[in-house]
């Protein structure tokens, strides 16, 4: 059955002078109805539904902007386009100040009225169309160089793409398509992972062709914005994935330009090695030399309570001068107030004004734990979803749009990202093995399938410092979590489909860092 024609209103008091306008609508498959005033114009629309409705702005009796705001009560969804005289800016901003969808100024060709009609009713569907087009001949393609020899650039850049895809698929609608995505990102994630296990090393050995790696962000990406008497925002979102940072880009775009970079993430892809790794410059044996005792393990956020001051140290180094430092991290609604009364003070000085927000990390931990938040951020799509609703509405987007209006470049960016995990991999394991369920160090420690887990006993490739009792240190791949024999159901029924990291991925590993200068 073939459908229903679209059908538009258009409203002018000069109707009958644009009767080539109508009939050429008409032969372009659409249903136009006309109207020569107000009046008539909302009784047809209080009658009809319409489709879109096109409206002259200066008419007798009612005018155009009465009339929209009659048919806003009537049909609040029907897009409106205003079509005027004027070329005067006020006109054109209280048009868009009461949501018209688009706005023409006369004289106007029937082919500028189709192109707007087409992208507003159309454009969807079109868009759809392009997508889906140009993603199967590019899926044909990357099929094809499945096998090819990558580096870390191209490991990169093929990530990137396939995030991008990801995300023009579900934008399009074209859920059809997102199989054939997931395939293709489940054998590009297992050959990722046997890259990072073959290559780790060399990159912590001091490799001349390797990543920017955590250690590498503030000399890399933040050492440019540190001259005399500059001012820096350094900002970290703890647990943000690469797709979940191209969903902000819309809401940062108005306000900013954004270059956008991708670095990796060192392992184990956890907060007290990857995070500290960002603001001391250090690895873990390195830190464990600056700061005896803090090799334990006792606790994620126990080991990252020196982050001011290794910052501190850190930015000194790497600038070569003292700077003025203030660091805060924001946990909850509380914090975030707080250090929005601070913040104006610390961005009139000179220096660096450090924020880390532990949001997104607490609400993919929070979803293991709590079945509502399970049951609203089942998925990557309602992960990214819920993300963007909160930084729209963060502290971290007010401190960025202050820092914009005031002229102070933002740093942007986090320190591991995570994993929606659905395979459990059983590990053989002593009592002194570690917790976490992407990485475990411990004494007589190995993995059922070594397919499933990077192993060493090499503590100089994780550059763990030597002399701890534990002897191997195993690190899941893929979207495997580790399981222990005598309670595999248990964790199965727990963590299966929790997003976690610690371990090997491209989204774990794989990161933004952007720098967001004023527009």
């Amino acid at each position: 059955m073939a459908a229903a024609a679209k059908r538009l209103l258009w409203v002018d008091d000069e109707i009958d002078l644009l009767r080539p306008h109508l009939l050429f609508m008409q032969g372009r498959g659409y249903h136009v109805d006309a109207a020569s005033n107000g009046d008539d114009a909302i009784e047809l629309v209080r009658l009809n539904g319409y489709d879109l409705v096109l409206l002259d702005e200066q008419m007798p009796g009612r005018t155009g902007m009465e009339v929209l705001d009659e048919i806003r009560r009537l049909d609040p969804r029907v897009p409106v386009v205003m079509i005027t005289k004027s070329e005067e800016d006020r006109t054109m901003t209280e048009a868009i100040g009461r949501r018209v969808a688009d706005y023409l100024v006369k004289p106007t060709s029937p082919r500028q009225v189709l192109s707007v009609v087409t992208r507003l009713l159309e454009g969807g569907q079109l868009q759809q169309q392009v997508t889906a087009r140009e993603f199967t001949q590019r899926f044909r393609e990357m099929l094809g160089d499945r096998n090819a020899v990558r580096g870390w650039r191209q490991w990169s850049e093929t990530y990137s793409e396939l995030v991008d895809w990801e995300l023009r698929l579900r934008d399009a609608g074209e859920t059809g398509l997102l199989a054939s995505l997931e395939t293709l990102l489940d054998d590009f994630r297992r050959e990722f992972c046997q890259f990072v296990c073959e290559d780790y090393g060399h990159w912590t050995s001091g490799a001349a062709d390797r990543p920017p790696l955590s250690v590498d962000v503030v000399p890399q990406y933040l050492a440019p914005l540190l001259g005399p008497d500059q001012k820096a925002l350094f900002i970290i979102i703890d647990c943000l994935r690469l797709d979940q940072w191209r969903s902000l880009l819309p809401l940062l775009e108005p306000i900013a330009q954004v270059e956008e970079a991708l670095y990796y993430s060192i392992l184990p892809t956890a907060t007290p090695f990857s995070r500290n790794a960002i603001f001391s410059g250090m690895y873990p044996d390195g830190l464990a030399e600056r700061l005896p005792g803090w090799w334990g393990f006792e606790g994620e956020g126990s080991l990252n309570a020196t982050e001011a001051e290794l910052f501190r140290e850190h930015v000194q180094r790497v600038a070569g001068r003292e700077l003025p430092i203030h660091y805060e991290k924001i946990f909850d609604a509380g914090d975030g107030e707080q250090m929005l009364r601070r913040l104006p003070s610390h961005l009139s000085q000179p220096g660096v004004t450090a924020l880390v927000f532990n949001f997104v990390d607490l609400l993919t931990h929070g979803r293991t734990e709590s079945s509502v938040l399970l049951e609203v951020a089942r998925d990557k799509e309602a992960l990214r979803a819920l993300t963007r609703q909160w930084f729209e509405r963060s502290e971290a987007f007010t401190a960025i749009r202050e820092a914009m209006a005031r002229g102070i470049p933002v740093l942007l960016t986090t320190d591991h990202g995570s994993i929606h995990c659905h395979r459990p991999a059983t590990v053989f394991a002593k009592r002194d093995t570690t917790a976490n369920l992407r990485y475990k160090f411990g004494d007589d420690l190995r993995a059922e399938d070594p397919s499933l887990a990077f192993s060493t006993n090499d503590e100089k490739v994780l550059r763990f410092p030597a002399g701890r009792a534990a002897t191997n240190y195993v690190i899941a791949r893929e979207d495997v979590f580790f399981v222990y024999p005598t309670k595999l159901r248990q964790y199965q029924a727990r963590y299966r489909g929790s997003f976690l990291h610690g371990g090997i991925s491209p989204e774990e590993m794989i990161l933004p860092v952007a720098l967001l200068t004023p527009r």
